[in-house]
């Protein structure tokens, strides 16, 4: 969410950067929002000077009295009588006015970082660099579930009894084999001086509000019947949501925080055949890496978040590429976002499987966050998130490009003591 300030100072910027997310329709908010703004300004600035008038007729009241000018006196209370009723419409006015602007506020989106190529959707997104050399083996590589299933692995029949489309059963090897990269991916995080968290699984809907768009809310979550609590589709919401109303000392800053949580989205629509599987599901888990910064670090620690992506995969044989997200394709409250895809060795391109996302102080005004500095003075920090591995759709990259002809799955060092040792996974089943 902008600074109201920015906006009010700044409306043809606003605009274009609301034109350059090809967000047209959100233009005329701009005008409402600064019409809005001055209204609730003026009826501010009515109600104080009512108030500060109350106890100047007051005291003329009682200089009149003591004079015996009752008539004049009675005029005087009148007038006090008509002020305490404008006061009192002033003051009920006064929420409604902000809860407005507050609405329209939600919906405008945060400004774009100038290095981010301008684009209406992600088919405009700009590979920037390639890790490691994409490969396609002479034999025939199997759809994912075909893999798992080879290894008996993983059950979809069974949970579509149980749950309907978009669930699974991992087990065996490939359950293990799950656990082992989020457990890899943990100590990954640790080791780069990230806290570990595992964060509530709910959220409040005051912190949903604080943490992502309205449009991305509706899209994504789940919400409990007859509370107000929420499913995380992402532990990014309740680590960022911790911070709500906070006052952070400056001298803690940067907190680097990383956790693990299940994840629970909608994914409303069709997808393809591509997506199905264990691609594209309502459930799943993941490693998060979270940036809480000085706003002058943050594109420092953009580059360095990142770049930890692309090392973890590498170091599990998975050739990734960098992909800069386009105007179009960052939600509202991002400054600049990057996707990290793996080589999919079956479909012959890249596929996502992590996004990193710098979004200025956005966050941190939605949540009330402030930062405490030396000189005592408040300022808003800003956020940023990563994902480490979010298996099980990592585990397709990771299937598809350590799978040998003869079925079996080489397991790369790092990943071997967390499988107890083993170097490969073979096939039970023909």
């Amino acid at each position: 969410m902008l600074d109201i300030k920015f906006l009010r100072e700044n409306p043809e910027i606003v605009k274009q950067n609301i034109r350059n997310k090809f967000q047209d329709f959100k233009l005329p908010m701009v005008d409402e929002v600064i019409a809005l703004d001055e209204e609730s300004r003026k009826t501010i600035t009515e109600a104080s000077n009512l108030r500060a008038s109350k106890n100047q007729l007051s005291k003329q009241i009682g200089a009149l009295m003591a004079k015996g000018q009752k008539e004049e006196a009675e005029n005087v209370k009148k007038q006090v009588a008509e002020n305490a009723a404008r006061l009192a419409e002033l003051e009920a006015q006064e929420p409604v006015l902000q809860e407005k602007i507050h609405k329209l506020m939600l919906q405008i989106p945060n400004i774009i970082d100038p290095s981010v190529p301008i684009g209406k959707d992600d088919s405009m997104n700009v590979e920037v660099q390639r890790f490691g050399e994409p490969a396609t083996p002479a034999f025939d590589i199997p759809y994912h579930t075909e893999i798992m299933e080879s290894l008996d692995g993983v059950e979809m029949d069974a949970a579509g009894r149980v749950a309907g489309n978009g669930f699974y059963y991992l087990k065996g090897d490939i359950a293990r084999l799950h656990s082992a990269i989020l457990a890899y991916a943990r100590d990954f995080m640790i080791g780069k001086g990230f806290t570990y968290f595992i964060p509530p699984f709910m959220i409040h809907g005051n912190v949903v509000e604080g943490v992502m768009s309205q449009t991305d809310m509706d899209a994504m979550m789940y919400k409990i019947e007859g509370e107000d609590l929420y499913l995380i589709g992402t532990s990014e919401h309740s680590m960022i949501g911790k911070f709500i109303d906070q006052i952070i000392p400056e001298e803690t800053l940067p907190q680097t925080l990383t956790s693990y949580s299940p994840c629970f989205r909608k994914e409303k629509g069709a997808h393809g055949l591509e997506e199905r599987g264990v691609y594209r599901i309502h459930q799943f888990e993941k490693q998060e890496m979270i940036v809480v910064c000085k706003p002058e670090d943050s594109m420092d620690w953009y580059e360095k978040m990142w770049r930890w992506s692309v090392e973890l995969f590498r170091t599990l044989d998975i050739p990734v590429r960098q992909l800069e997200c386009c105007s179009g394709d960052l939600a509202d409250l991002k400054v600049k976002s990057c996707d990290i895809e793996a080589w999919s060795p079956r479909q012959n391109k890249y596929f996502e499987v992590c996004s990193c996302s710098n979004l200025g102080d956005a966050q941190a005004r939605r949540l009330k966050m402030r930062v405490k500095s030396e000189d005592g003075k408040n300022y808003l920090p800003h956020t940023l998130n990563n994902t480490v591995v979010a298996p099980p759709r990592m585990l397709i990259a990771f299937l598809e490009n350590n799978l040998r002809a003869d079925g079996t799955v080489a397991i790369p060092k790092a990943l071997q003591p967390y499988m107890g040792g083993i170097t490969e996974l073979v096939p039970v089943k023909k």
